[in-house]
């Protein structure tokens, strides 16, 4: 399932479900999607810190729930953090079926992304956030307009090298985000082992986890069962340069699976944020320079 394109003067509704949104930092983001030409909608609770850390469950999913329903808003915007997983029981999936928008994330928000297309259907993407839009860069600018408001994107439009690790073409379901979220929540309710094949995106960042770390995710998710099904596997951004021993993990992952694996800092916690769709058919080709293909979305439902 494909949510509408958008149009511009058409409203954004922003929600916070893993961080306590500050007016101060927030006023420059919304004023940046306002200048793309969109009205913006901020959630009831937005700068809510009921926990002192974080509003409470059910008033975060309930900005969420309320965005759902209002029919004025076409895309669901929010950032990352901690703690976004704990909404994950509260929101109203029905009505997201029913009401199929935009969810558009990434990091943190990586857990509400997946639960969103596996318990409906509906496609999310990840890649971008509030906060890139208060000084929205060149390229970050053109992924959200291509696949948001021109549309019939087939492949990821690279804006740094790729390192292939191990060739190949692999084929399946684009599936991934935030390593840490994915690893806690792959085969839980929210994300259960489906019998399917998958593109696998990935990506951590050298300040939030050492190699050791990075190293123990990747093997709780082989010794989970999805690495069972995962035909490639891309890693976005983890350090500038590039670690040498994250490369050689990420060789280790594709010889061990026998599937493509490439490194590229297109993605993730750096300069660069493409738009990955989850939930889309794709193919990961690294034979040559590197490509990851998108099934165009006017040619599924």
């Amino acid at each position: 399932m494909i949510p509408k394109r958008l149009t511009y003067g058409d409203t954004i509704g922003v929600v916070s479900p893993s961080h306590v949104a500050e007016r101060e930092r927030y006023w420059p983001m919304l004023e940046g999607l306002r200048k793309l030409g969109f009205h913006v909608k901020e959630g009831k609770n937005l700068y809510r810190d009921t926990y002192g850390y974080l509003a409470s469950e059910q008033e975060r999913a309930d900005d969420i729930n309320a965005m759902v329903q209002d029919d004025k808003v076409r895309m669901i915007l929010f950032g990352g953090g901690e703690g976004g997983n704990e909404v994950l029981p509260l929101l109203d999936y029905a009505a997201i079926a029913q009401h199929p928008k935009i969810f558009l994330s990434y990091s943190d928000g990586t857990s509400i992304l997946n639960a969103i297309y596996t318990r409906t259907g509906l496609e999310t993407y990840y890649g971008q956030t509030p906060g890139i839009f208060s000084a929205i860069q060149p390229y970050d600018e053109a992924q959200f307009r291509a696949h948001f408001l021109e549309g019939g994107v087939t492949r990821l439009t690279p804006n740094s090298p790729w390192i292939t690790l191990t060739e190949g073409v692999g084929h399946g379901t684009l599936l991934g985000g935030y390593l840490g979220n994915l690893a806690l929540m792959a085969g839980s309710a929210y994300l259960p082992l489906q019998d399917c094949r998958y593109i696998l995106f990935l990506e951590d960042h050298e300040r939030f986890s050492p190699i050791a770390r990075v190293s123990a995710l990747i093997a709780h998710l082989e010794q989970g069962g999805l690495c069972d099904r995962v035909a490639g596997l891309l890693f976005g951004h983890y350090s500038s340069p590039v670690n040498p021993w994250l490369l050689e993990r990420l060789r280790r992952f594709g010889q061990r699976h026998q599937v493509p694996v490439a490194y590229c800092d297109d993605f993730g916690h750096g300069d660069n944020h493409a738009i990955l769709p989850i939930g889309r058919r794709a193919s990961l080709d690294t034979t040559g320079s590197g490509c990851l293909a998108f099934q165009d979305e006017d040619s599924h439902d």
